[in-house]
């Protein structure tokens, strides 16, 4: 399966927000949304991502204000990205190994959507459900 395949089942919707917002800002959509990052896109680049993660560990653990604080003060700039046709066992392996829970999915340098760890479970799941039914009929047969 490919991340075109997940993207034509759970859609191509991307939230996005600037990087001069607050990180209050950015939450609330965050919340309004219920996602857990949001991308920072400005003139179509993707400039970064800000995750819940971020928020927690950049923001409430130095007591400091999400009212008062920029997106752009703890962003992440390094984004890990993929590309439509990448397959599933990369995505896997590639959040393990940068250890992030969201994919931004480029396109030609533009962003067309975003999958999570959770999507790819879920695919996951549903790949081998199909596998279990395919054995059945075959031994059933």
């Amino acid at each position: 399966m490919t991340v075109n395949q997940i993207l034509s089942t759970k859609g191509k919707e991307v939230y996005s927000i600037l990087s001069t917002n607050t990180v209050y800002e950015a939450l609330s959509v965050m919340s309004e949304k219920n996602i857990g990052a949001i991308l920072i896109i400005e003139d179509t680049i993707l400039k970064g991502v800000l995750s819940e993660r971020d928020y927690a560990r950049k923001i409430v653990l130095k007591a400091k204000s999400s009212k008062k604080a920029f997106v752009y003060e703890i962003m992440e700039t390094d984004v890990v990205t993929v590309s439509p046709s990448d397959n599933l066992e990369y995505c896997m392996e590639l959040m393990s190994a940068k250890r992030v829970r969201h994919l931004p999915v480029l396109e030609n340098e533009i962003v067309i959507g975003i999958i999570s760890i959770s999507d790819v479970v879920k695919a996951i799941i549903e790949i081998q459900k199909e596998t279990i039914q395919h054995l059945n009929s075959y031994i059933t047969q």
